[in-house]
């Protein structure tokens, strides 16, 4: 399957992603009201855009302190080598870490950027103890721990 282009969208392909990325939990009547078109039309084209892959999924955004993961961390991360199997045996390992949030391969002083939930600094203490500095291929880490979230999942510019 081809990468998917706002190329491919029209301006109601456009308003429906739009829309939906500013409310996910919009009904399709309400949406189709929205963008001014049928509600079979409207569930047609989000359907499609599913299928083709512009829509990735649809979820709830919890509140990180109402369970219990009041702690964001941010741990740069480089490699003792820089080859495509040290790489996948990292990737590998760190997919199946919970805690990691998100996880980047990146260009600069680190190979990768992990961002992270835990509790406090004694739970980030525990699993850096046990299982990031254990992580295949890990030389050094850097942490950083977020004192403020000044802008947090933003919605894309498009």
């Amino acid at each position: 399957m081809k990468e998917p282009s706002i190329s491919d969208l029209d301006r109601i392909d456009i308003n429906i992603l739009r829309a939906l990325h500013a409310d996910g939990r919009l009904s399709n009547a309400e949406l189709a009201a929205r963008v001014n078109v049928s509600p079979a039309t409207c569930h047609r084209r989000t359907q499609r855009l599913f299928d083709e892959g512009f829509i990735t999924g649809v979820r709830a955004e919890v509140a990180p302190t109402s369970v219990a993961l009041g702690a964001l961390v941010m741990v740069g991360v480089v490699l003792d080598r820089s080859t495509p199997e040290s790489f996948a045996a990292f990737e590998g390992a760190v997919l199946k870490l919970k805690e990691v949030l998100d996880c980047n391969l990146v260009a600069g002083d680190f190979d990768y950027l992990l961002k992270i939930r835990v509790r406090d600094m004694a739970d980030f203490n525990k699993l850096h103890g046990q299982k990031l500095i254990a992580l295949p291929g890990v030389r050094q880490t850097r942490t950083f721990f977020v004192m403020k979230q000044v802008k947090d999942n933003a919605r894309l510019p498009f």
